[in-house]
């Protein structure tokens, strides 16, 4: 560069986040919360590649895809995209090993995903993500599942019911009820999609969408999907159905789905999370490929976006590989978490402190102190000194300016003794401790 000011002027692009140590800090919480709740249910972690065939992404999507994703050809002239979430990278790995896998398979995975769109509050450019899958399940055991690592996955955050939801609906039920509106198959897509943004259309705007496809009847349409989604609860739900005038096939089919909801929800109350996860049909889940139960989490108020979202799509892997396999799955987020973890005041705080400095005054001191040092940080503790000989008034006042609660003072009284002085700095107290290394050892184990 021709001066530090030109370098001084690269920015971070729009959407894409630094991380400063402090910032890498919570990064690191996130991911090691996610992991550790993956693991309890007995999860595997996979990855895959960050740069995928852009063919993946529009045979799964379709071509609309395209302008939502970081795309462009490579020196191989392949047209390639940065991936924008986990699942058809996981639909590929799976199908490739389908006939060999042991199922039910329970993966999951934390990688950064991107996305070509306009930054905003709780969406940017680049962002992580926990995807958490169960495959080769049929029964709503797995989606039981799945609901219940995620309610306990926002547990581990410090959060209860009073800060978090989990909405539940039924893409399945979706379908039958517009089939009883006379919705075709080809239309169905199209006027889900709508659906998923109902709440956040206007009357008038939501009446010109929908009038192609019910006419005369979209004001009594729209006033049906307004009763249907203010519904919280499973009875409330029973009776809607109950109410309509519906074909004896249609009839036989929405009962049977009511069942398995009725199955589903007696697995999440056995599981003691029932009092996390209600009925709510406004949950529709704008992607085309869900085929079942949906869910997404949101702030108790329902204030900012979801926390997390998933369901049930049972066609997806066959259609990427020709390996039919059903699969559910969720993913979260970093960036909204991050959010409603700092509106929570349930962040913790970032330090740069150390568990434990050591402080030293000639050569002769230092040699000791390197060694116990060493010896130490092999036994797992937090050990920092001073990297050049300064004083020891210096000394003391680093570790202080660090917030450091523990020193170890080698001075050369001590060492002619045979002893080191361990300080609480934040007590002030002191002790002497015989420079032995299992000894020293075994008195800091004592202090963590």
């Amino acid at each position: 560069y021709q001066n530090l000011d030109q370098f001084m002027n690269f920015e971070t692009l729009p959407g894409f986040r630094t991380f400063y140590p402090e910032d890498c800090f919570l990064r690191n919480y996130i991911f090691n919360i996610w992991r550790s709740s993956a693991h309890t249910y007995n999860f595997s972690e996979y990855d895959a590649p960050t740069l995928e065939p852009l063919e993946l992404y529009k045979e799964k999507s379709g071509e609309e895809i395209v302008n939502q994703l970081f795309n462009f050809k490579d020196k191989g002239d392949r047209a390639v995209a940065l991936r924008p979430e986990m699942t058809p990278s996981l639909a590929r790995l799976v199908g490739a090993k389908a006939k060999s896998l042991k199922r039910p398979v329970k993966w999951f995975s934390i990688g950064e995903q991107f996305r070509y769109e306009r930054p905003q509050k709780g969406r940017l450019r680049s962002f992580y993500q926990f995807n958490v899958d169960i495959l080769g399940e049929a029964g709503v055991g797995a989606d039981a599942e799945l609901i219940a690592c995620l309610v306990d996955t926002l547990r581990a955050f410090d959060l209860d019911f009073e800060d978090f939801k989990v909405r539940l609906s039924d893409r399945q039920l979706w379908i039958l009820f517009l089939k009883h509106w006379n919705v075709g198959d080809e239309q169905m897509t199209p006027v889900l999609s709508i659906m998923d943004r109902m709440t956040r259309l206007k009357k008038d705007q939501l009446e010109i969408q929908l009038t192609s496809y019910f006419g005369e009847s979209t004001a009594h349409f729209i006033d049906t999907v307004e009763e249907l989604m203010a519904i919280n609860s499973e009875s409330a739900l029973v009776n809607f159905f109950a109410n309509l005038k519906l074909s004896e096939s249609n009839k036989q089919l929405i009962d049977e789905r009511l069942g398995d909801l009725a199955s589903l929800t007696q697995l999440i109350n056995s599981m003691e999370i029932g009092h996390y996860v209600s009925i709510d049909f406004s949950i529709v889940r704008g992607l085309a490929y869900y085929t079942g139960f949906v869910f997404e989490a949101f702030e108790a108020r329902g204030e900012g976006r979801a926390l997390a979202g998933g369901g049930r799509y049972d066609d997806l892997i066959d259609r990427l590989t020709s390996n039919a396999m059903e699969a559910v799955g969720f993913a979260m987020g970093d960036v909204t978490l991050l959010d409603l973890l700092e509106s929570k005041g349930k962040l913790p705080n970032f330090s740069q402190k150390r568990d434990i400095m050591i402080l030293f005054s000639e050569d002769e001191a230092r040699s000791c102190a390197l060694a116990d040092a060493q010896f130490l940080r092999r036994s797992g503790m937090k050990i920092e000194y001073p990297l050049k000989h300064v004083s020891f008034s210096k000394q003391f006042k680093e570790a202080n300016q660090r917030g450091v609660p523990f020193v170890l003072i080698y001075g050369n009284e001590e060492i002619q003794k045979g002893m080191v002085k361990l300080k609480d700095f934040q007590t002030g107290e002191e002790c002497l401790i015989e420079r032995n290394q299992t000894a020293l050892l075994d008195k800091l184990k004592t202090l963590f």
